[in-house]
């Protein structure tokens, strides 16, 4: 049982190293292969489950879960670049921090003052939120 968890866990350090140090990863086609990799490992650990072999279903959830995880990782660093300001219209910034067409810059920065303390990921909100209202900010500040 200690070489399969051995095993198991050079395996995971392999894939968690690999996540963080290749950009292919944090594509849509790899998180799709690596999700069904993961669901493949749980079915697997399931079979070896009903068979007893504990030792095989141990690497087999910690290799799942790691990739899982690893895949998750990659998409939080992509969705902090996925708003961006050229995307983002006038009326959408706007709607988004909920000012006024009107809206001085001291409005628009206090709007985002306040949305950002309950959207910051340090804060319970997430990375993606959180660079949705950069990006309006950003487009708004330089617009008016």
């Amino acid at each position: 049982m200690i070489k399969y968890l051995l095993v198991g866990a050079a395996i995971l350090a392999l894939v968690l190293w690999t996540a963080r140090r290749s950009r292919w990863l944090r594509t849509e086609g790899a998180k799709v292969l690596s999700g069904g990799l993961s669901m493949a490992l749980f079915a697997a650990a399931a079979f070896w489950g009903a068979r007893g072999a504990w030792g095989k279903v141990l690497v087999l959830l910690t290799l799942g879960m790691g990739l899982a995880l690893g895949t998750r990782r990659g998409s939080r660093a992509s969705s902090k670049a996925g708003a961006n300001t050229a995307s983002l219209g006038l009326k959408e910034a706007r709607d988004l921090l909920g000012v006024s067409q009107t809206a001085s810059k001291a409005e628009i920065r206090a709007a985002y003052n306040r949305l950002m303390r309950m959207a910051h990921p340090d804060h319970g909100g997430t990375a993606g939120l959180a660079a949705q209202l950069n990006a309006a900010r950003d487009r708004l500040l330089k617009g008016s």
